[in-house]
């Protein structure tokens, strides 16, 4: 059986409009703690899969690789501790609540420090020097380093629309009215295409390459939305398996799983969705040799019922589930890709590499959806439906704007009623406002 593991890395735009202020640290974390990880222990095992890249985010790593980001948290980590402020010390107690107890400034900057590299760069042998200097040279080879290991071909590079919105609800928001009656009405699939093309181009500008390959932003997917990624030149997506059991009106059954559909001309592979949400969300609370052995049994028994060429797609996010995990997911990830390869029984493969000499016997009409199978997390409580009528209403009023195109963004949604962090509204609003001033 074949296995097309995706890891999935995104932030959202972390600026303020037409500055390079970030009012949230995370990119930088993510780089160097769980990028450069996931490319290291690939590359040390020499296990083929894809990653899938967001624009924005690729766009705010070469801000920090280049020297345009602006960021608080990490200006306190090159201060001298003595003379951090309480501003600075709130800000790192809050972002990095795990230290609030460190009383020492030397010690609560120390560990936050170390805490932004995985434990595979040994940070705790490091000087704060070292590790600043190891930071600067993490961000700035970070895209030569996915280049490098997709031109030996153990990574596919895959990405997602622009500003990660959620393709169906751009090209009809009715799609989830359903579950939402309030919706303001909007339909803008020419912004939907935008943020499809923009990322194609933006892709080859950064890294030298068209990208073959689509995860629609929260595995977003109609039959629309097929269509309008077929146009900009996909030649496939993925999505979550639910998706296909509506569409089929059929129970789940790995033979229908693991193998690829059409829609619109665009070919379409389907998660198994518990696969990958055992390792997003369960296995951090075992033991790794545990969870690697549960999670292999698991295979053997869906390889049994599957002809020898089935896919099987696992696809779940790449940067926020290790955190959960004892040393970062090392010890398990690196387990895991070693008894697959081991094992004579299944072979990773790119996606694209499969479509070669597997193209799809089936076509489908689609139900929309998205990994969490409903558009409810989008649009499931007051604030997210208000969201959606600012925007529609913004739209209505000046027209499309690449700041309105940030505002298009699913985070702000998801988020919306269910966090009490300021930035995510301060940010939407701010490109709604910055939208505003544009003329129509």
């Amino acid at each position: 059986m074949r296995l097309n593991f995706v890891w999935h890395f995104h932030q959202p735009i972390y600026h303020l409009p037409d500055s390079k202020v970030y009012l949230l640290p995370w990119v930088n974390y993510h780089a160097t703690r769980n990028y450069w990880q996931m490319l290291k222990i690939v590359e040390e095992t020499e296990f083929a899969c894809t990653i899938n890249l967001v624009p924005c985010l690729l766009e705010q790593l070469l801000d920090y690789a280049q020297g345009r980001a602006v960021d608080p948290v990490l200006e306190s980590l090159h201060k001298e501790p003595e003379k951090l402020s309480q501003e600075e010390t709130d800000r790192l107690r809050r972002f990095f609540p795990q230290f609030h107890q460190e009383t020492r400034l030397a010690g609560l900057q120390r560990r936050v420090l170390e805490h932004f590299f995985s434990p595979l760069a040994r940070p705790e042998e490091k000087s704060r020097d070292e590790l600043l200097n190891l930071r600067k040279n993490i961000l700035t080879g970070l895209l030569p380093y996915f280049q490098k290991l997709q031109s030996s071909r153990l990574l596919e590079l895959t990405v997602t629309p622009y500003y990660h919105p959620l393709l169906p609800l751009l090209a009809d928001l009715d799609q989830a009215r359903p579950e939402a009656p309030d919706l303001p009405s909007f339909a803008h699939p020419e912004d939907a295409t935008w943020h499809l093309d923009r990322a194609r181009e933006y892709f080859s500008q950064v890294l030298g390459l068209a990208p073959a390959g689509l995860w629609p932003s929260e595995g977003a997917l109609s039959q629309v939305a097929c269509g309008l990624i077929a146009r900009s030149g996909y030649q496939f997506a993925m999505t979550d398996e639910h998706l296909l059991w509506k569409s089929l009106d059929h129970r789940p059954d790995p033979a229908l799983l693991y193998q690829p559909y059409d829609c619109e001309g665009l070919k379409l592979f389907f998660r198994d969705r518990e696969l990958s949400d055992l390792i997003g969300f369960e296995y951090h609370r075992w033991p790794a040799e545990r969870a690697v052995d549960d999670f292999f049994r698991k295979l053997e028994k869906r390889a049994a019922v599957v002809p020898e060429d089935a896919i099987c797609s696992i696809i779940l996010d790449g940067e926020n589930p290790w955190g959960a995990y004892k040393d970062n997911g090392i010890d398990f990830l690196r387990s895991l890709f070693e008894k697959i390869k081991a094992s004579g029984t299944f072979q990773p493969v790119l996606p694209g590499d499969y479509l070669k000499t597997h193209q799809p016997a089936k076509s489908l009409e689609l139900v929309s959806g998205t990994w969490m199978s409903s558009f409810f997390k989008w649009v499931g409580h007051p604030e997210k439906v208000q969201a959606w009528m600012r925007l529609a209403r913004q739209r209505e009023q000046s027209g499309f704007s690449e700041y309105l195109a940030v505002a298009e963004g699913s985070d702000w949604f998801w988020w919306a009623g269910e966090t009490e962090e300021k930035e995510f509204d301060l940010l939407f609003s701010s490109y709604l406002e910055k939208a505003a001033s544009r003329e129509k």
